[in-house]
């Protein structure tokens, strides 16, 4: 099958890990010869329920026996897509009352942007370095990494960057910005968390300024950080909240939130001012209603934070500088991108799934189901300390 997969399907990189999957259940993926693995990525971030969890497959399962896709989005009332923005509502606080469900999180960054610029008026968007929203035109116009970008220009005009937790540069925020875009933890840049109050002084800027604040809570969303989002954690409301990956157990969806002032102009002058075809679809929304459900009617969402401390308390090594992160949302940070490589790869040949960041080199992403068991963290973390062993003896690194 690796043979067709490479010659067939198109590839995001010259080196693809090439597992050959059978099937996936719980917090393990089996290969083809049965082989199984310990997730501690969850499809980055997305599995939030880990693989084939009941109450989502049965969701999916019973909307496919009603009916499937029936129209684009915005016209036909569909309920499981309405009972999803409903209790949406009920769980963010005001005036985040109003959702638009796409396909994916950069398809979210891109209508979150349009809705910046109408609502505003203005045309200027500021993002952070090493930041990432995604790969389409827009997103990857706010994207902080010059590399990945630069021979795709020209991009989308008026953007400007600054640091992430650099109060100076908020001075960077006018009026004649229509808006900023931060991740709420920087993902790519290695899980990098807000500090000083730094949210809230983008917040005091922004309202000062007339400009909106879009949160990028793709990766932290949907409880990985021990809140339903990161924002909840830090005291600050953003004007906009973009949302993707975990929401819907490993289904491809996104979605961003506003104020129904705001989110209206999007339907009218011009109205279309954000169409989709399959947003909202009635399978993948059944799948994300029954994800939220299962969020925020069980203790999942806390005790992420109990396996964050397990996580911290194990993963104790000569080769990790620190564990950077909160929850489920974890990067060992090691010596050099040589270790993090040859760590993530032979944690693979035994059993364990371990991966990349976008930017930073040194990280190991620890981004497991919230599913995951003590037990089965405890077996990871023996199988990367092990690994660690033989990378420190066979690197002669003190």
């Amino acid at each position: 099958m690796n043979n067709d997969f490479i010659k067939y399907q198109a590839q995001t990189s010259p080196h693809p890990l090439g597992m050959e999957v059978s099937y996936a259940k719980g917090s393990y993926i089996y290969d083809s010869n049965n082989k199984k693995y310990l997730d501690f990525v969850a499809g980055v971030s997305a599995c939030t329920l880990g693989h084939q969890p009941e109450r989502v497959n049965q969701a999916i399962k019973e909307q496919l026996d009603k009916y499937s896709h029936v129209m684009v989005y915005g016209e036909y009332s569909q309920s499981p897509a309405v009972e999803f923005c409903k209790l949406m509502a009920s769980l963010l606080p005001e005036p985040l009352d109003k959702t638009y469900l796409v396909n994916s999180g950069t398809e979210a960054i891109e209508g979150a942007l349009k809705l910046a610029r109408r609502v505003t008026g203005r045309s200027q968007l500021i993002s952070c370095h090493n930041a990432y929203h995604g790969n389409t035109m827009g997103s990857m116009s706010i994207m902080g990494f010059e590399e990945r970008k630069q021979i795709f220009r020209p991009l989308i005009p008026d953007v400007d960057f600054i640091t992430f937790n650099n109060e100076a540069d908020l001075e960077k925020i006018t009026t004649k910005t229509a808006g900023i875009v931060l991740e709420t933890i920087q993902g790519g840049a290695g899980f990098i968390q807000p500090h000083n109050d730094f949210l809230k002084k983008v917040r005091k800027r922004c309202t000062e300024m007339g400009a909106l604040m879009i949160l990028d809570e793709i990766q932290p969303g949907f409880g990985r950080t021990g809140k339903l989002f990161g924002f909840q954690n830090y005291d600050v409301v953003p004007d906009v909240v973009v949302m993707g990956k975990g929401m819907g157990s490993g289904m491809p969806v996104g979605a961003f939130t506003a104020s129904t002032a705001m989110m209206d102009l999007l339907s009218d002058n011009p109205k279309l001012g954000h169409i989709t075809t399959f947003g909202g679809h009635p399978v993948i929304a059944a799948a994300c209603l029954a994800t939220l459900k299962e969020m925020t009617e069980t203790n999942l969402m806390p005790e992420t934070l109990d396996k964050e401390k397990l996580f911290k308390s194990l993963l104790v090594h000569p080769l990790i500088e620190e564990v950077r992160g909160k929850g489920l949302m974890l990067a060992a940070m090691t010596k050099s991108a040589a270790i993090t490589n040859e760590v993530i790869l032979k944690c693979q040949d035994k059993g364990l799934i371990l991966f990349w960041l976008l930017f930073e080199g040194c990280a190991i992403r620890i981004t497991p189901p919230l599913t995951i068991s003590e037990q089965e963290i405890r077996e990871g973390c023996a199988i990367m300390l092990e690994v660690m062993d033989e990378v420190q003896l066979s690197n002669k690194i003190d």
